[in-house]
């Protein structure tokens, strides 16, 4: 590799995976995001926890444009989301939500080869590996594969919706509250494999919360998001033994 490829590489592997830059959103005049600055690095899993309408989910959401900013920018590897292709973006981002949200007239598999599909084409062999592969790292059997969502346990869907999210091999996954739907010992279950499989890929992870032990059980990082603010930004221990404000005292104090 030439001085310049290698300076090259090195410099992309600098670039933020995600960047928030003086980005602010207001609703009907009143703000949900306040000048907000944060770079989350490729590879970290990165935790977002606060209180109720904190901006949590907002801040999320402009990741994928499914919600703009009212005014500063938002990178994704470096490129801004507003001069993106937001079909393009979104093929390249995985998201997985509350309850999963899987299309119940739709199998297993074919939930899973959802996206897939869009990028294989007619290609269903390749199709039909991707599939499998991700049944395996998220932990369901293939017997699963051509069973409808109701004939699923609130657990195995939820595996479904992150393999699905997963499907297409993105390099960033978005996640909002995806365990608040299933009872503590399938959420813990959950949280065990996804902390797995971050560890395997190395995929960047930003995790929408509300559960303080959950951030800090699955975060490399964690913001804490309060009024529209990000409060403290940083390592689940430093959080933990040196919270920066009050609000970061008291939420983890009532852990």
């Amino acid at each position: 590799m030439s001085a310049y490829s290698e300076g090259a590489a090195m410099a992309a592997a600098d670039v933020p995976a995600i960047e928030f830059r003086h980005v602010s959103k207001d609703y009907d005049g009143k703000p949900a995001l306040d000048d907000v600055s944060l770079a989350i690095a490729r590879g970290e899993f990165v935790c977002v926890i606060g209180s109720s309408g904190g901006g949590k989910t907002t801040l999320l959401k402009m990741v994928n444009g499914l919600i703009e900013p009212s005014s500063g920018d938002v990178l994704v590897e470096g490129r801004n989301v507003r001069e993106q292709d937001l079909i393009q973006l979104r093929r390249n981002i995985g998201y997985a939500i509350q309850g999963s949200v899987l299309f119940p007239h739709m199998t297993v598999e074919q939930n899973i080869a959802y996206v897939p599909s869009l990028w294989n084409g007619n290609d269903r062999a390749r199709t039909r590996k991707a599939v499998r592969r991700w049944m395996g790292i998220v932990g369901l059997d293939d017997e699963l594969l051509g069973r409808y969502p109701a004939e699923l346990s609130g657990g195995q869907q939820q595996r479904v919706g992150i393999a699905r999210a997963l499907a297409a091999s993105p390099e960033i996954l978005l996640m909002d509250e995806p365990f608040g739907a299933v009872d503590e010992i399938t959420r813990e279950q959950l949280q065990a494999e996804l902390k797995r499989i971050h560890g395997e890929t190395g995929i960047t992870v930003m995790f929408v919360t509300h559960d303080i032990e959950e951030a800090l059980r699955l975060a490399t990082r964690v913001a804490v998001v309060d009024g529209g603010c990000v409060q403290q930004y940083a390592a689940p221990d430093e959080l933990a033994e040196a919270p920066a404000t009050d609000f970061v005292r008291h939420l983890v104090a009532g852990r």
